[in-house]
């Protein structure tokens, strides 16, 4: 399992716990995944497959305790797994589940019939993962990935221009570009063939900086005028490149489903308030794009969503070159069924890689 976690794990060694420890911990957590409430000391020696009484349950739990992996609401007698016990749980104990063929198709079918448009397969896949997990689906992109297909120039008025920009997956972006008076509709024309003799194909970023070399070595090819026309609607199109990320969240709904108490509902309008913001969602897809799987932070191990208390698993999706150029995942509360979403995540993030390849 630890190969599919690649941001730091907890301290805590397996080797700290016996077989007892292990299953009383275990019990406690499945326990809470399940149903959201503690476990007494009782009810654990009635399901544990070992003989132990209420009073020998209870030190191996106030041991647990001691450890920092589980802890006692309020006055209970009963334990619930701390964020550090949950993160020891998915690193060391949980066992992975594999995704049956019939979920395997339903993911691959309903995310193949959104279309061909990079914005559709991203919807499409942010929706099934959130009816999949019951959880907030999440898509994490970046437009100045996007690939470039053909630019244009449109003579307004005297001293306008619209430039039309026409990426590879469909996607077009318009903008208003100031031009001198009196400039000539061969200017336009011949900005325009010059720019997509260079930058079919490339991103944003990529077409700015193979740009500035090549009108470099053209300048003495082409007019003044066309030079400035290309270096503006340069400047135009990568602006606030910074600021261009997407979030894509489907399913808020599910979020409210099972809330037990006034707190509960605080953290899920605090995480509503996050995703509404965009709060921290160049850091999370920062953090994605360094792993090679699936990355899964708990609480407040991801800064994003940390004062809601939330889990987010989360997997990059790649383009036809193997660059990574966004992350898709859920977005729930710390009570998910982890062995079961992972692969959900993982599977659907290959799904969309492919999609987007071929």
């Amino acid at each position: 399992m630890a190969q599919n976690v690649p941001i730091g794990s907890t301290q805590i060694s397996l080797a700290q716990l016996n077989d007892r420890s292990r299953e009383i911990f275990r019990r406690i957590v499945e326990s809470y995944l399940a149903t959201g409430e503690p476990i007494g000391s009782r009810n654990i020696a009635r399901i544990i497959p070992m003989t132990l009484s209420s009073a020998s349950v209870r030190n191996v739990m106030q041991d647990l305790e001691q450890l920092g992996l589980v802890y006692a609401p309020h006055t209970s007698a009963g334990r619930l797994p701390t964020e550090t016990g949950l993160r020891f749980f998915v690193d060391a104990l949980m066992q992975v589940g594999d995704l049956s063929q019939d979920d395997r198709h339903k993911i691959e079918g309903q995310v193949a019939a959104a279309g061909k448009s990079v914005d559709s397969v991203l919807t499409e896949a942010s929706q099934l993962l959130s009816g999949l997990t019951h959880s907030a689906g999440v898509v994490l992109a970046t437009k100045s990935n996007v690939r470039l297909k053909h630019i244009e120039f449109v003579g307004l008025e005297p001293e306008r221009a619209l430039v039309v920009l026409v990426a590879e997956d469909g996607h077009v972006e318009n903008r208003i570009l100031n031009i001198p008076v009196g400039l000539p509709s061969s200017a336009l024309a011949e900005a325009s063939n010059f720019l997509n003799a260079h930058v079919r194909g490339k991103t944003l970023a990529e077409a700015k900086a193979d740009m500035e070399k090549a009108l470099d070595a053209a300048r003495a090819e082409l007019d003044g005028l066309t030079q400035r026309l290309i270096s503006d609607g340069l400047a135009s199109w990568s602006g606030g490149l910074a600021e261009d990320r997407r979030l894509i969240v489907r399913g808020h709904a599910n979020l409210l489903d099972d809330l037990t108490a006034l707190q509960d509902l605080e953290r899920v309008r605090q995480l509503f308030d996050d995703l509404e913001t965009k709060r921290g969602v160049t850091d999370l897809l920062g953090r994605a794009e360094t792993a090679d799987g699936v990355c899964i932070f708990i609480g407040s191990e991801n800064r994003l969503f940390s004062l809601s208390g939330s889990s987010t698993i989360i997997a990059p999706y790649r383009d036809a070159q193997g660059r990574i150029v966004g992350a898709i995942g859920i977005i729930g509360p710390t009570r998910l069924n982890y062995a079961r979403v992972i692969p959900t995540v993982d599977y659907t993030a290959k799904v969309v890689s492919k999609l987007l390849n071929g």
